[in-house]
């Protein structure tokens, strides 16, 4: 406790008012939603199959599916309308790829960006002496802003997918007693789906925050500080040149000598 209280005193955590730690803070922040809502998701969806023979029908038939995705794994007892024989169906499609790449992209950011509010906060003025910090600081943040882009757009497209691969309506497409028109089937429920849009909002909102964050980033580093500076030293030499020197008005009192060569003499020389 005392420690804490020595480290507020001084004003150690003051440095999360600026952008720079900020937004390290809140990128940290959004990372967690992200890969929560999309690593700890579980769907299920319900179908029937009515049957002629109402003995082998079974009216609700729950199909469970969760992250990473891989539908081909997922499987059901469907019946056959055949006496109570029933079979095993499988759900298609494999989606795991872009699922886990969105996680390991958001597990990531949460521990650098974790990493790095550390260092801005203990060691800013380390940090901000070595030139070799803000450098990699930078490097690291333009990077994770273009793969939190392709992990974003790429989950989108496959969560589309995983909706179509999961709709009630098509699932039913692949039970064979389905296909007898002498049987009717139907949907009950389909998945919900808030938890893996709210995945999506916070992959591309993690974009904006990296990619808004290279700027501050930037301000860090020795590229920046050294444009200033010459731009400072530019900036001086041109006002130097405007400079004038001061004005000698002496000249103006003193009146010029004139003589004329070969003018007129006195009039007593000329008489």
């Amino acid at each position: 406790m005392d420690t804490a209280n020595q480290l507020a005193s001084v004003g150690t955590f003051q440095v999360l008012k600026l952008p720079l730690a900020f937004i390290r803070v809140l990128e940290w922040l959004f990372s967690i939603f992200a890969f929560a809502t999309c690593g700890g998701y579980s769907g299920q969806l319900r179908v029937s199959v009515d049957c002629m023979e109402k003995a082998s029908s079974n009216l609700s038939m729950a199909i469970d599916f969760a992250y990473p995705f891989r539908l081909y794994q997922v499987s059901f007892e469907a019946p056959v309308c055949e006496a109570t024989r029933r079979e095993r169906v499988f759900l298609t499609g494999d989606y795991s790829s872009s699922a886990e790449f969105f996680v390991t992209i958001s597990v990531f950011a949460f521990l650098y960006s974790l990493m790095a509010t550390t260092v801005y906060v203990f060691f800013l003025n380390k940090y901000r002496e070595n030139t070799r910090g803000p450098f990699i600081d930078f490097i690291v943040t333009v990077v994770f802003s273009f793969m939190w882009l392709v992990s974003s757009s790429a989950w989108a497209k496959a969560l589309s997918d995983v909706k179509v691969a999961t709709d009630p309506d098509e699932v039913q497409l692949l039970i064979p007693a389905c296909k007898d028109p002498t049987n009717k089937c139907g949907s009950l429920n389909g998945p919900r789906w808030s938890g893996l849009n709210t995945s999506v909002v916070f992959g591309f909102l993690n974009f904006v925050l990296w990619a808004g964050n290279i700027w501050f980033v930037f301000k860090e580093t020795t590229w920046h500080k050294g444009t200033s500076k010459l731009a400072a030293g530019a900036s001086e030499k041109q006002a130097g040149t405007f400079t004038q020197q001061p004005y000698n008005h002496g000249s103006l009192d003193q009146p010029s000598e004139y003589s004329q060569v070969g003018g007129p003499t006195s009039y007593s020389n000329q008489m």
